[in-house]
């Protein structure tokens, strides 16, 4: 079976410097029917003003994966790290114990666009960690690319639950197939373009809730970028 959650129907907010939707229940915003699919907790697509964020907050128990889609992104923690994040990059960071941290725009003229993606990890109360990798357009396009796992194979970022995280670039008429193992299920995010995903279609901002099938067959209809979990 496959579940559209259409982009439209999201629940959101528009704040002036961030606006926000939401494909499950946060923050405010509250669906019973959307609380989240298997391990994964939050997808939040936001688009922040030049020179404005998230002021420095903390989170505990939650794999925290930031993933740019245009414009940068500038990350400090607590853990002493600082970086900026731009499209083709994967942020992974572990709350565990207890982690604060602040995400900016740096840019004085451009927004940020990005998917704020959350894990529910395997088990509470590990250590903080951070990581950020770098993918090539070329190791995506036509194919799926691992770009998270639960044991970093692949030079994927280390994410502690059992999913496995592919991104994706697909020109029109390209198409990809996935098989599903017994028991597993898929949540696909599409960030652009439009899909054909087992002959139904999804446009940006859509997701599709996968349970109970063997194989995906996924078309691109226009210039396509997508993820891709395949969750325990």
């Amino acid at each position: 079976m496959i579940t559209i959650r259409k982009s439209e129907e999201r629940g959101g907010a528009d704040y002036g410097w961030l606006k926000t939707y939401h494909s499950f229940s946060f923050s405010s915003y509250y669906d019973p029917q959307y609380m989240g699919f298997r391990s994964l907790r939050v997808i939040n697509e936001d688009r922040v003003a030049p020179t404005k964020g998230f002021a420095t907050h903390s989170h505990r128990d939650m794999e925290i994966i930031s993933y740019v889609v245009a414009g940068a992104l500038e990350h400090k923690d607590s853990m002493g790290n600082s970086a900026v994040i731009v499209p083709g990059e994967v942020q992974r960071m572990s709350a565990g114990t207890g982690v604060s941290h602040s995400e900016y725009n740096p840019s004085d003229a451009a927004p940020v666009h990005l998917l704020q993606i959350w894990i529910l990890p395997e088990r509470g109360g590990m250590p903080p960690s951070y990581e950020q990798k770098k993918y090539e357009d070329t190791e995506k396009r036509g194919k799926l690319r691992l770009i998270g796992s639960q044991d970093g194979r692949g030079g994927s970022v280390t994410i502690y639950q059992d999913v496995d995280l592919y991104g994706s670039l697909l020109a029109p008429g390209d198409k990809i197939e996935y098989e599903i193992k017994p028991t597993r299920g898929v949540w696909l995010q599409l960030v652009k373009g439009e899909l054909a995903v087992n002959g139904q279609m999804l446009s940006a901002g859509d997701g599709a809730a996968v349970d109970g099938e063997s194989l995906l067959s996924i078309a691109a209809k226009s210039e396509a970028e997508f993820l891709l979990f395949d969750l325990a």
